[in-house]
């Protein structure tokens, strides 16, 4: 018999909005400058080709998974991009699961098992993340886009 797993969440590298924006405004700068360039020089083409291809990687990026976060038999699962290698998170290490906002600032870059100052952080997008440290002191910050409801199934499965 399978069990389903507690949660679920699939994050994308495309789709954080501040990242969307600032390739909108890219993709602007482009098109506006070829409008003004059209008149007076013909390299004012390669404007257009820039910011149509600027558009075009934005679509792909907004469909490319970065990871697959998976709360599943007494573990956290984080299932990266085709060269990673799958963390597993054995929950009956963990002493402390916290929610909170994933960082102070505004732009964020995505990250998939980036070990700094005693951290491993995930983040694809979204301003919120859960904390969990295990026995050893380490803290693991996943990034996520429904942190009361990642928190509320690792407390779950930890308690079962």
């Amino acid at each position: 018999m399978e069990n389903k797993p507690a949660f679920t969440e699939k994050q994308y590298i495309g789709r954080d909005y501040p990242r969307i924006s600032i390739r909108l405004v890219l993709v602007l700068f482009c098109f506006i400058a070829y409008y003004i360039n059209t008149e007076r020089d013909r390299n004012g083409e390669l404007f257009l080709i820039a910011g149509f291809g600027i558009i075009i990687i934005s679509v792909i990026m907004m469909f490319m998974l970065h990871f697959r976060t998976t709360v599943y038999n007494k573990s956290i699962m984080l299932d990266g991009l085709w060269t990673t290698k799958l963390v597993k998170i054995d929950l009956k290490s963990i002493v402390h699961v916290e929610r909170g906002p994933y960082s102070n600032f505004f732009i964020n870059n995505p990250v998939y098992n980036l070990h700094q100052k005693g951290k491993i952080r995930f983040y694809a997008g979204g301003r919120d993340a859960v904390r969990i440290t295990d026995r050893d002191g380490l803290v693991y910050i996943i990034g996520t886009q429904h942190p009361g409801e990642l928190e509320r199934a690792i407390q779950q499965e930890m308690n079962a």
